[in-house]
């Protein structure tokens, strides 16, 4: 089955105690659109981050999340989850996140992405939910979603199919990467295999294994 996008959403401003922004707002909520929207190389036009210390930039201008995975916690948690409820701007459909490539890239409407982290759950996901465990649970279940980099600007659209143009032969999966860098360190060693990962996550699995040993 071809994988496609569900859904695209955009971020609306927030403003809450749980907001990471200084200023007290966040763009976590992201709620679908009906029509394509352009992708920058720095990120999703129309759609609000709060908190860019830790949001955006080029290595994660879009972060994508499986619908079946939002299904799981559906039923986790005994409440529905709309598209765009872990704050992501693309909901995929048939894309395997969890285990895409680091550096994979993917055919997403006229864009062109690229796979390069997993995401990391912080104390504005947890508020915005309103679960306190949310972190520890999220961890736990190692279904991170990816985010991307855009290598070729674009307009994405719900019902565009997503397609996988390169894979490098490497293998180090998004799923590996989080488990890594949270659950399990002995992966570590996987991590200097990416070429395409952020250096700064490349650089901080070279220290772990230095004081490890």
């Amino acid at each position: 089955m071809t994988g496609r996008v569900a859904a695209v959403n955009l971020g609306v401003v927030t403003e809450a105690e749980w907001a990471g922004d200084a200023s007290g707002r966040s763009g976590i909520d992201k709620r679908p659109v009906d029509g394509p929207v352009l992708i920058r190389f720095d990120g999703v036009v129309g759609d609000f981050i709060g908190e860019r210390a830790h949001h955006g930039s080029p290595d994660q201008a879009v972060y994508a999340y499986a619908e079946e995975d939002a299904g799981w916690w559906t039923t986790e948690l005994g409440r529905d989850i709309r598209p765009g409820g872990f704050g992501e701007n693309l909901t995929t459909y048939a894309v395997d996140v969890t285990g895409a490539v680091i550096g994979e890239q993917w055919q997403v409407g006229a864009a062109l992405l690229q796979v390069t982290k997993p995401r990391t759950p912080c104390t504005t996901f947890a508020g915005y939910w309103g679960v306190p465990d949310l972190i520890k649970r999220f961890t736990a279940r190692a279904l991170p979603g990816a985010y991307l980099r855009v290598l070729r600007e674009g307009e994405v659209g719900p019902g565009d199919p997503v397609e996988v143009v390169e894979r490098p032969a490497h293998g180090v999966t998004i799923g590996e990467v989080f488990r890594a860098t949270s659950l399990e360190p002995e992966l570590l060693p996987r991590l200097l295999d990416a070429q395409d990962l952020p250096e700064k996550i490349r650089e901080k699995a070279r220290r772990r294994l230095a004081a490890l040993g």
